[in-house]
């Protein structure tokens, strides 16, 4: 009789769960949005005794204030340094990451609400959250994180400008679709799809006899501008790493394997975001439901949640390049709300409680095993963790024997983006970075003045007792100084660091000007 009371009395509760969720769907949105800031804020924070690579690089660049740099488009490195300069705590970054996610999140509800109502909108957004991109890897603010609002705003604005007409949804279209090339040149994926669907489409097709869609594309020009004259300028220098990046084709076969191997990535990192989704589709119900959106409505999410994804793979296709599978990261915006469109069911309190439930140990899953890697498995695996590396021991002990070896503050620092852009951030004075030792990957740095203040050269790969060729160009003549070693900040790892002293030379000064 006590087990079937007490049976009775967990059910009742998580009827009540999902009655609460049913009554207040703004108030659950709310608080999903601040448990998950919270949640992926506070673990980065905690358990990262170092900035990773891609924050270190976003201070290295950003602060130079550049149109362009050699590697990608500079938006998120200039977001960086303005956190930096505002608040700068570490902290600060993984919470600038999460606003980006927040910011996604709000862009996609306000889609759904509008043609599903905001507790189906609810379902979509906790339906994506089960991928890793949002929480797990989205710490390491970068090109790919900050284009999760620019696309979800993007999605906003091209499905309001369609269904609602209103002439001030393209301008802003065209506002987002003009900073995502800023984030990032993957915008051609989010761009051609929705180019194809209003010359495709019956009735988007009739937009293009308005003034909204060229006003888009003029807008999207216009923001774009600036950067683009800037490429032109440089002979495209960043696609010269974006060519690097993606694997080259070897052969017809490259053809099919690359986006084959994108294709399986995706959908691996889907299957979090499938769970939770299964809570929403099962159990079927008796009688067919008629669709919460109209055919229009889920076309235009279908191009939304399909579209980039199908163009990606296209691409990969087309060129036998490979396709990273970190790219993924915009792709699946609209998934959730494309699922809710598709697979109309009744949300009673019960079917909420299970979508919730699961987004919930999803939630639990992801944040166990980000503890776990960052500290329990350390001392097992014994692997190499850039986040424990020891950045600030580093930059103090350099910038502390620059200073009794020459007098002077530690101005310049010549090494790899990683050691170099170290020594950078935690240094007190903060040295700015010739990076690989290479005027071209810092062409706003000045050789003369850099000569007449002198530098640290740094590197920790190869002999510490010599200092590798490439960073000989404007430090041939520094004097190696006795290597020593430092202990991670977390592990058994022991940093072996060369070093080299480029004393000042002010009669460069005087040259260069």
């Amino acid at each position: 009789m006590d087990a079937w009371r007490n049976g009775r009395t967990l059910a009742a509760r998580v009827a009540d769960f999902g009655t609460l969720i049913e009554r207040r769907p703004q108030l659950a949105f709310a608080a999903f949005l601040t448990l998950h800031f919270a949640v992926w804020t506070a673990l980065p924070t905690l358990l990262y005794a170092n900035l990773p690579l891609d924050l270190i690089e976003a201070l290295t660049y950003g602060r130079e204030w550049q149109l362009g740099y050699d590697k990608l488009p500079p938006l998120p490195w200039w977001l960086v340094e303005i956190v930096y300069r505002t608040v700068g705590h570490d902290a600060a970054y993984y919470a600038l990451a999460q606003a980006a996610v927040i910011g996604a999140f709000a862009g996609v509800w306000l889609t759904a609400r509008s043609m599903a109502g905001p507790l189906l909108a609810l379902v979509a957004v906790l339906v994506i959250d089960g991928l890793h991109y949002f929480g797990y890897t989205a710490a390491k603010f970068n090109h790919d994180v900050i284009q999760l609002p620019i696309w979800a705003w993007a999605g906003y604005f091209f499905h309001a400008a369609l269904r609602r007409r209103a002439i001030g949804s393209w301008p802003m279209l065209g506002v987002m679709l003009g900073l995502a090339l800023w984030a990032k040149y993957f915008v051609i994926v989010l761009a051609a799809p929705m180019a194809l669907f209003l010359l495709l489409d019956r009735e988007a097709r009739g937009a293009l006899a308005t003034p909204g869609p060229w006003l888009a594309a003029a807008v999207a020009l216009l923001v774009m501008a600036p950067h683009l004259v800037w490429l032109f300028q440089n002979d495209f220098l960043p696609f010269a790493y974006a060519n690097r990046r993606a694997a080259s084709s070897r052969g017809f076969l490259d053809h099919l394997v690359h986006p084959t191997a994108f294709a399986l990535s995706q959908l691996l990192f889907l299957l979090p975001s499938l769970l939770i989704a299964a809570g929403f589709l099962w159990p079927r119900p008796h009688a067919p439901l008629a669709p919460t959106a109209d055919a229009f409505d889920r076309r235009i999410v279908a191009v939304l949640a399909f579209g980039p994804a199908a163009a990606t793979v296209a691409l990969s296709a087309l060129s036998g390049r490979g396709a990273i599978a970190m790219w993924g990261y915009p792709l699946w915006l609209f998934l959730g709300l494309w699922i809710v469109n598709q697979a109309p069911r009744p949300l009673d309190p019960v079917r909420l409680t299970r979508v919730a439930t699961t987004w919930g140990l999803v939630l639990a899953a992801f944040s166990l095993a980000f503890i776990a890697n960052y500290s329990v498995l350390p001392a097992i695996d014994h692997r190499y963790r850039a986040v424990f590396y020891p950045g600030d021991r580093l930059a103090d002990e350099l910038a502390r024997r620059f200073r009794a070896a020459t007098g002077r503050p530690l101005i310049y620092v010549i090494g790899s983006m990683w050691d170099g852009g170290n020594v950078a951030h935690y240094a007190p004075k903060h040295p700015r970075v010739l990076i690989d030792g290479d005027p071209a990957r810092a062409p706003w740095i000045d050789p003369g003045d850099l000569r007449s203040k002198g530098a640290v050269v740094v590197w920790t790969a190869g002999d510490p007792t010599v200092m590798p060729v490439a960073l000989r160009r404007l430090a041939g003549d520094a004097q190696v100084q006795p290597p020593f070693e430092l202990s991670y900040r977390r592990g058994d790892h022991v940093l072996s660091v060369g070093w080299a002293i480029l004393r000042p030379q002010p009669a460069f000064a005087a040259y260069s000007r």
